[in-house]
């Protein structure tokens, strides 16, 4: 999709709902919003990590079970309309652009189409939370290099 991201990327598509219509006629920020969420769930719990076999998908498939994600912070340009079009899903790419000690960021295009530039692009940050602790988990050597399979740049916002 983007010339911008030459790493590995996870590239998805999530179906639209006629229910992501607002009474405008297109796709509802909100529902961009859980598109894009929706392929955040894909990446990082089905996407193929091809480093650990791990028993459990994903790329956090080697992080104990008790350890989830928590959405840190969501920065997201609206770049075109997002329409329904009957039978034609969004398509998504996701990457890694950012590894901490307890937190992550990825990056995301959607496109309605895949001759279309990015209708909407963002940059999420998430901590990787220890629910037994209480506490932000430190990010392990294995997720660490499961994520790093995926590592390319942050995404490029438009200049205020």
């Amino acid at each position: 999709m983007s010339d911008d991201v030459t790493g590995t990327v996870f590239d998805c598509q999530i179906q639209a709902r006629l229910r992501d219509i607002n009474l405008a006629g297109h796709v509802d920020n909100v529902e961009a919003l859980r598109i894009v969420d929706e392929a955040r769930l894909l990446f990082l719990h089905f996407a193929p990590d091809v480093l650990s076999g791990a028993e459990r998908p994903g790329l956090l498939g080697t992080a104990p079970e008790h350890v989830t994600e928590l959405m840190g912070a969501q920065r997201i340009e609206y770049h075109a309309e997002m329409r329904f079009v009957a039978f034609q899903p969004f398509l998504v790419r996701l990457w890694v652009h950012r590894i901490g000690r307890t937190s992550f960021g990825l990056g995301v295009e959607l496109r309605v189409a895949a001759d279309h530039p990015p209708a909407l692009v963002a940059e999420l940050s998430l901590v990787l939370w220890d629910h037994e602790a209480g506490t932000a988990w430190p990010i392990s050597d294995d997720v660490r290099a499961a994520l790093t399979t995926y590592e390319g740049p942050g995404v490029t916002f438009r200049s205020r």
